[in-house]
């Protein structure tokens, strides 16, 4: 994959800024849970497309219908993000759900427990060490 220019990073963030303000305080649709995230977005370097990666905090069946609200609110956030930032041309904006913080979330629990499990087991064999010291004949 080709290496974003500073220009196209700068232009990513910006838009990733303002997706998020609209989705958060603009859009009234129910289907859009009040737990949205723009984790993530790629604009194409001509400015014709842009890839906006979506994480809810919820279940999957919220984030498909987040997805599904925001497809549909489309062109109207289109329309607020020309509006508010100044580009060339407005991308053709394309919604995609993003799992990566559940993944993170699930990955995180599974460290946790592998930590509390090895220190369990390291306890037992400073038991059974005292043990052994306790058992020899002085």
């Amino acid at each position: 994959m080709k290496k974003n220019s500073i220009k196209n990073t700068r232009i990513n963030g910006e838009v990733q800024r303002e997706l998020s303000r609209i989705i958060r305080e603009n859009l009234k649709d129910p289907r859009v849970h009040e737990m949205t995230s723009v984790t993530s977005v790629e604009v194409a370097p001509d400015l014709k497309t842009c890839k906006v990666f979506i994480s809810v905090l919820g279940t999957p069946e919220e984030l498909e219908e987040t997805v599904k609200g925001l497809r549909s609110a489309e062109g109207y956030i289109r329309r607020e993000l020309a509006h508010t930032v100044n580009l060339r041309m407005t991308p053709e904006l394309k919604f995609i759900a993003d799992d990566s913080i559940a993944r993170g979330i699930s990955m995180s629990q599974l460290i946790d427990e592998v930590m509390a499990s090895s220190t369990g087991n390291a306890d037992e064999e400073e038991q059974a060490e005292e043990e052994e010291t306790d058992d020899r004949p002085e």
